[in-house]
């Protein structure tokens, strides 16, 4: 539009005049007064410093446009006065309006559009953003995040802990030393760090039962010292890592989506944590906000990937909206509430079945668009989470789940629930200004760190988006540093693909192990949580996740050639290996190993409301044949 006028009185500073009058106007005004930072004036044409300082602009035309009064005395007017306003904080949009085609008179249009229905936009921008359209701060969003890692790192960590002699350990199911072995030959032309880079994890340097013991409880140690708030960053880092490290070396039984979306989380959550030896709060905090953005574009990710792939599969349950009516009774490990979500009417799980894929395909672009769309998304997406949590047991993956959703959220909302004597502490950090103390050091840190997040960014958005095409079926030649990049930051399993549930399983098949001394009289193994013995009342074990079990739903749906796993397994039961018979609930042979063992497979339901008050029984099940013939330790090899 270029210059409209010039003023005989010019400023020290630019000056914005704007109508005092208009809600609509004094809301925006708030958000480019923080975004200048004090760079800017701002006045209300209805005062008098208008009159004696601009007393030659007319008020018809400040009444229809804001107008911006340089230093030197020009005077802009619409949407021009407001890119040379913000341009004080970012260049871009007046680079664009300036030299782009096309954008002056749309960007003109566009403000003498919403200046002629303010009124409108108003209720519009009250609806979309509340009270708050300032930008925000995310230091109680934050602070919050990086304890809930803490304390879902603490119950990974501890879940595993019990377990990792069984699973891992020198006579456990699948020991890491044998892994190790296996991953040195494939390596051996290799450097030590090329080996990390291939194979990431602290088990290079030794794998004894007693080292996994200690990198568990290092792991305990470092989420506690998280949750205090001792050198999160720090922690954080290493909580990273050593899961990695169990992840990498762990096979079948680390192999789940919750596991490769705490790598993912936790890494960004290391950049996002307090990092306290940065003199600057302003540019940290800067930092912490494109941190949060990632890692709402992860929230986006699991919750728009989760659906797409459910439909993409074809299966005919999503499809024909009878999902849920198999879901309760087939997955891993039912609660005993899915019992009763189970006998829910047909047309009631029909209804849910929507319901959850019109929330995982539509809701997740809310949060793209303004905060109160974001709450709404966030809100519905804890609530889905949390019925996942009541009729299922996923270790802790509806508590991250649900962790990531509170960074939907802004500090503004947060801290509505937050004790008021505690408020001013992130009121007045929220509120800070940049510090004006420099050091060299303090200004290496924050450059290093910001290339950091800068380099992760693009690394995520690339190789995300990869996932992303491939679950939609876009095919797109990635060009070839795109496709090096995503071959290097593999083995880390820190960006990945997600989608729970793709074809949902229609029929519960349950492995039940027996074990005899003779031949003739056999007796099965119980195992702590899965189905087994009719009369048991599903549980809760989340966050504990028992992977055993785990498997053992998956291994039903194959055959023991395709788990090998499963066949380790049955022979450490023919050794009577106290770590691994410590992963099930009873040992029918307390006085030693049986000789013979063998594996049949059944077809488990719940039972309806007249079949358990008549029997008192949760299940019922009809036999289905073997899953593994009978072996001993002597002929060990199954045919």
């Amino acid at each position: 539009m270029g210059v409209v006028g010039n003023v005989e009185r010019r400023p020290a500073r630019p000056v914005m005049i704007y109508d005092g009058d208009c809600h609509f106007c004094k809301k925006w005004v708030a958000r480019w007064r923080q975004a200048t930072g004090g760079k800017v004036d701002y006045i209300p044409l209805q005062g008098p410093e208008k009159d004696e300082r601009f007393p030659e602009i007319p008020r018809a035309h400040l009444e229809a446009a804001v107008h911006l009064v340089e230093p030197d005395g020009s005077v802009y007017r619409g949407a021009e006065a407001v890119f040379r306003a913000l341009a004080i904080r970012s260049s871009w949009p007046l680079r664009a309006y300036q030299s782009m085609p096309g954008v002056q008179q749309t960007t003109e249009a566009g403000y003498r559009f919403v200046a002629s229905h303010r009124t409108f936009f108003s209720m519009l921008t009250r609806l979309l953003w509340g009270r708050h359209v300032e930008r925000l701060s995310y230091l109680l969003t934050g602070w919050i995040f990086v304890r809930l890692m803490g304390v879902i790192y603490l119950c990974a960590f501890v879940s595993l802990w019990v377990q990792v002699r069984g699973l891992y350990g020198t006579h456990g199911i699948l020991p890491i030393q044998e892994w190790l072995t296996s991953a040195r030959v494939e390596t051996q032309t290799m450097s030590s760090f090329g080996k990390f880079l291939a194979a990431p994890t602290v088990f290079w340097f030794g794998a004894s039962d007693s080292t996994l013991q200690w990198v568990c409880g290092l792991g305990t140690s470092l989420a506690a010292m998280t949750i205090i708030g001792i050198s999160p960053a720090l922690c954080l880092f290493g909580l990273w890592l050593l899961y990695l490290s169990f992840c990498t070396s762990g096979g079948d039984f680390l192999g789940f989506q919750w596991d490769a979306l705490l790598l993912e989380a936790g890494l960004l959550a290391v950049f996002l944590a307090p990092a306290r030896f940065l003199p600057n709060l302003r540019r940290e905090t800067e930092l912490s906000r494109a941190v949060v953005w990632l890692l709402r574009w992860l929230v986006f990710r699991l919750m728009f990937s989760s659906g797409v792939v459910k439909l993409a599969s074809g299966d005919e349950t999503w499809k024909g909206l009878t999902a849920l009516k198999f879901h309760y009774e087939t997955q891993p490990l039912p609660t005993w509430l899915s019992w009763y979500a189970h006998q829910l009417p047909e047309w009631v799980q029909r209804v849910s079945t929507g319901s959850v894929l019109a929330l995982q395909l539509g809701l997740p672009f809310l949060i793209f668009l303004p905060r109160r769309a974001r709450h709404l998304a966030a809100w519905c997406f804890m609530s889905l989470e949390l019925l996942i949590a009541l009729t299922g047991n996923y270790c802790f993956f509806n508590l991250l789940s649900i962790s990531l959703c509170l960074l939907l959220f802004d500090d503004a909302l947060l801290l509505r629930w937050v004790p008021r004597r505690w408020r001013p502490c992130f009121e007045e950090r929220a509120s800070e200004p940049a510090k004006v103390e420099r050091g060299a050091s303090g200004l290496a840190l924050i450059r290093v760190r910001r290339v950091a997040v800068g380099a992760l960014s693009l690394t995520i958005l690339v190789i995300s988006s990869m996932y992303l095409f491939s679950i939609l079926h876009i095919s797109a030649p990635w060009p070839a540093p795109a496709l090096k990049l995503y071959s290097a930051v593999a083995p880390f399993r820190s960006i990945n693909s997600y989608g729970l549930f793709a074809v949902m399983t229609t029929t519960r098949p349950e492995i039940i192990l027996e074990g005899s001394n003779d031949g003739q009289n056999w007796m099965p193994y119980e195992f702590k949580y899965k189905p087994g013995a009719l009369n048991k009342r599903p549980s809760f074990v989340e966050p504990h996740q028992p992977r055993l079990d785990w498997q053992m739903w998956f291994a039903a749906l194959g055959t023991y050639r395709g788990n090998p796993w499963f066949v380790q397994f049955c022979r450490r039961l023919l050794q009577g290996n106290p770590e691994v018979l410590n992963l099930l609930a009873t040992n029918p042979f307390p006085n030693g190993p049986p000789k013979v063992l063998r594996a049949k497979v059944y077809e488990y339901h719940f039972t309806n409301w007249a079949e358990r008050q008549k029997t008192g029984q949760w299940w019922k099940r009809e036999e289905q044949g073997l899953y593994l013939p009978t072996i001993t330790l002597e002929n060990f090899r199954p045919e």
